[in-house]
């Protein structure tokens, strides 16, 4: 396993670059799932742009104001943090690099550096404004197509489902946001993160988004779904790269002879949270040198192939259904059935009785993803947009 983006290049190329231990190699592959999500989502809005499915909206905007004073202690706050955390490592590197997630957590950090770069960032932005700034500011009316917002959608995901995923495992692991409260320096935030939670809190806030925008839900919604199945698929590679816990329960019986033995069962060596037993293998990472006693199920690798595989079925899907709201409910159907099925043999924590939250939210969304497409195509006068050819 590779806990960060350094272990990954030291192993498979030799190179040492100390600063890449910033980059955990599951935020990687998050960060890399959202681009993907975005890059599919911005597709698939031009699309229904071009069926007339999405019309542009006005909106109307002032320029040649100057910078106010949000704009300027935002910026400033920002270049703060920047050049107090920045300006400390670089004068401290060595000592900063060796526990990145508790320097960055911690209080160190250079005050006179965050002044400087504070005030440098302010005052660009100041001048910025200046320069196009009008004696009377004018309002004018924009045209925005709908495509054009795939970059504040994709933030606005981004944002609220790291902030849903972690409120989720916390419900579900109380004990770790009593320990968080107590240590907020600690690994608490870096580490436990439910999918559900951020998909469920994320999905509330761009339908929110759409609303607010001017943009039909339902086909937003739908122009939206695929990407979201092909992101989390590539978030379960993170999982898998850096073995953060999601993995299945213990399998000692032989692999099929059809099947690769990685691929039946697997004991998670340099895993990120460190668990299981001392690792005498080969590389050992320091800090990180555990494995798991007993060989078990590697899940993740098994969602990332289903989901993945259900992109490509929604994305074919997407041009043979014309009802809005058909995609998305399918979306929810599919991925529930996956996440249900897939508990049965993942290590999770019993929420309801025997059953995981996530059994419980998965059986909830294929109920509702059922329900909506019956509901859909049973409506008198169903939302159809013009026919595509492929």
């Amino acid at each position: 396993m590779y806990p960060t983006l350094y272990h990954a290049l030291l192993d498979l190329t030799g190179i040492d670059l100390p600063g890449l231990r910033f980059l955990n190699s599951f935020g990687f592959f998050v960060a890399l799932a959202f681009l993907f999500a975005s890059w599919t989502l911005g597709l698939e809005l031009r699309r229904k742009e071009g069926l007339g499915l999405l019309q542009p909206v006005m909106r109307k905007v002032t320029i040649g104001l100057p910078a106010s004073p949000w704009e300027l202690i935002s910026t400033g706050l920002i270049g703060f943090l920047i050049g107090w955390k920045g300006i400390h490592l670089l004068l401290h590197f060595e000592a900063s690099t060796a526990d990145p997630q508790g320097f960055l957590l911690s209080g160190q950090g250079n005050f006179i550096g965050g002044l400087a770069v504070g005030a440098l960032l302010a005052s660009n932005k100041w001048r910025e404004k200046q320069k196009a700034r009008l004696a009377e500011p004018k309002t004018e009316e924009v045209r925005m197509q709908a495509h054009e917002h795939g970059g504040n959608i994709t933030m606005v995901a981004a944002l609220w489902g790291l902030i849903g995923a972690k409120l989720f495992h916390w419900l579900e692991n109380p004990d770790e946001f009593v320990a968080f409260i107590k240590n907020p320096g600690g690994d608490g935030v870096f580490s436990g993160l439910t999918m559900y939670g951020g998909l469920i809190l994320a999905g509330f806030m761009v339908i929110r988004y759409f609303k607010k925008n001017g943009i039909p839900a339902w086909h937003g919604m739908d122009a939206a779904a695929p990407g979201v199945m092909l992101a989390y698929g590539i978030g379960r590679i993170g999982c898998q790269v850096s073995g953060d816990g999601d993995w299945g329960i213990v399998n000692n019986t032989p692999a099929p002879s059809w099947i690769p033995n990685w691929l039946w069962s697997y004991s998670y060596p340099n895993n990120v949270n460190g668990v299981g037993v001392p690792f005498t293998g080969e590389p050992c990472f320091p800090g990180y040198c555990t494995v798991l006693p007993e060989p078990v199920y590697p899940t993740p690798i098994y969602e990332t192939l289903m989901c993945v595989g259900l992109f490509f079925v929604l994305w074919a899907l997407r041009k043979h259904v014309t009802t809005g709201g058909i995609v998305f409910f399918a979306f929810l159907l599919f991925n529930g059935i996956e996440r249900f099925f897939i508990e049965k043999i993942r290590v999770n924590v019993p929420f309801a009785g025997t059953w995981t939250q996530a059994e419980v939210i998965s059986l909830i969304l294929i109920l509702v993803g059922i329900a909506g497409i019956v509901w859909l195509r049973s409506k008198k006068t169903p939302d159809h947009g013009p026919q595509e050819t492929d």
